[in-house]
């Protein structure tokens, strides 16, 4: 993989990591080696660093902002999503405690059926090395080939669809989208609720997660809805298949004058009900909602001498809205995910592009 971690300088202190847990030692007792101690977001998660080396830079004449989303690809490198009807594909180097570098190799357009743009927010690399990518206009689930031509769409439910189609409001639909291990299940989230959707018993809003799957060589059909509880003035911003069936889920808000807030949750629909036939949220006591735990907040991140162009409660933060997973949990380095994210800059001079590299230990199911 050409998100090269490399774990060398961090291997005898693997071993320690696992006495970490969401309520256990600090990742400096972990990671000693890597000045974790100053990298703690969280129990179980730390920032090996950032980079803001792709802002406001372009390529082969398009400019390399707007990035919605993160996928690894086939051939090693990191597919990133442009909002603005673009597919990046990045050079990406990842180490233990350094921060990130990314150098654009590839460009390619995306179109709709018509010819036109595409408000691409969702991205996933398929086991063929196609691309899936989500629009937040109808909203969509279209598939490219690797040089951008159309090949289809899924389906998706009336729904959630825009209103007056369907219950969704204009913008608040499909951002994230991953593919589970194996390939078999495909897995949409909407950003906000539905219009007649409601919140769970600790008021949190009920937004709806929509999967597809496939059997054998067939293309995905619609599958299980599941309701995911978000937090109080924040929406789903991405998710990512954690490799267990767990998702990670990235919530994301905004406050003038204040800043954004973002959080990392480790979400499990697995023991969730299905609430395609529910046409209110919550719907009663016997329907279960997608249980989450918190991994971090990225703003309790250290900011490691970030600034920032508008006020944020840290330096570190802003508009956050890709992530992927570069290195999977295994026994051998300890069960840790290496993660990049990327923060959506709205070819905005108040904003950066901007990529983080985090390093999280799961807790066990």
């Amino acid at each position: 993989m050409r998100t090269r971690s490399v774990l060398a300088a961090a291997t005898a202190a693997l071993a320690a990591a696992t006495c970490l847990t969401t309520t256990g030692a600090a990742p400096a007792q972990a990671h000693a080696s890597t000045h974790a101690s100053t990298r703690a977001c969280s129990p179980s998660a730390w920032l090996d660093g950032f980079s803001d080396g792709l802002d406001k830079t372009t390529f082969q004449g398009s400019f390399v902002g707007n990035l919605s989303a993160l996928a690894t690809d086939e051939d090693g490198t990191v597919a990133a999503l442009s909002d603005r009807s673009q597919l990046f594909s990045l050079d990406v180097e990842q180490r233990s405690g350094e921060a990130p570098s990314a150098t654009p190799v590839r460009a390619v357009n995306l179109a709709d059926e018509k010819g036109g743009p595409v408000d691409s927010e969702g991205l996933v690399v398929d086991r063929d090395g196609t691309r899936l990518v989500t629009s937040e206009t109808e909203p969509s689930v279209r598939r490219y080939d690797r040089d951008g031509r159309l090949l289809g769409r899924l389906p998706v439910p009336e729904v959630l669809q825009v209103a007056p189609a369907g219950r969704a409001a204009a913008n608040q639909t499909f951002e994230g989208l991953t593919l589970q291990p194996g390939g078999r299940t495909l897995i949409a989230s909407m950003e906000q609720a539905l219009a007649g959707d409601g919140t769970d018993a600790a008021g949190r809003p009920l937004v709806r997660l929509q999967s597809w799957q496939r059997h054998g060589r067939q293309d995905f059909a619609a599958g299980p809805q599941y309701a995911y509880p978000a937090d109080k003035g924040l929406g789903v911003a991405e998710i990512a298949a954690a490799g267990d069936g767990r998702l990670l889920v990235l919530e994301r808000g905004f406050t003038a004058g204040v800043g954004n807030t973002v959080r990392l949750y480790l979400a499990d629909p697995r023991r969730a009900s299905d609430v395609t036939a529910v046409t209110n949220l919550p719907g009663g006591p016997a329907v279960r909602p997608v249980g989450k735990t918190l991994l971090a907040d990225i703003g309790a991140c250290p900011s490691l001498g970030a600034t920032a162009r508008q006020p944020q409660p840290n330096p570190l933060l802003d508009n956050i809205e890709g992530l992927a997973v570069t290195r999977p949990a295994t026994r051998r380095n300890g069960g840790f995910l290496r993660l990049l994210l990327v923060s959506d800059d709205n070819q905005n001079p108040a904003q950066v592009t901007r990529l983080y590299s985090l390093t999280v230990r799961l807790p066990r199911p």
